[in-house]
């Protein structure tokens, strides 16, 4: 029988039930995932699949920002995190996707990557830092 929530025996929408405080298990069309959720409701954060998510002000028009990627040279803190290792210094080459500095927020790990190819030019965090979102850890030229 089909309903709002299935088409030909599909459900369209996932089923969220939560684990934790912030933590929800989603399955959809027979997959399941563990989604980790912080910040207050104005100002919220998600980790799913190895990306960070955040939601835009409202009137953007987006729902969420998506995964974090970019062709810049600055590589910025996509959430509120402490700095857990500094893998690269000022002068190291780098190839795109190497890990260039550790994250952790909501009691998971976060590696930031090189988008591109290049040499690092500046390193603006130290081990034990707190960040916020868009602050500035690597220069890559």
């Amino acid at each position: 029988m089909e309903t709002p929530e299935r088409v030909a025996g599909v459900r369209l929408r996932p089923t969220v039930t939560p684990i934790a405080a912030g933590t929800y298990r989603v399955e959809h069309d027979g997959r399941v995932a563990i989604v980790y959720v912080a910040g207050p409701p104005e100002d919220r954060w998600a980790f799913w699949d190895g990306h960070v998510y955040h939601d835009d002000p409202p009137g953007d028009g987006r729902v969420d920002s998506g995964p974090r990627a970019s062709a810049e040279p600055l590589l910025t803190a996509p959430m509120p995190a402490t700095v857990v290792k500094v893998l690269v210094a000022a002068g190291s080459p780098v190839r795109r996707g190497d890990a260039l500095v550790v994250l952790e927020a909501m009691k998971m790990e976060l590696a930031v990557r090189a988008p591109r190819d290049g040499v690092v030019t500046a390193v603006h965090c130290r081990e034990g830092d707190l960040v916020q979102p868009e602050r500035v850890l690597i220069e890559i030229a």
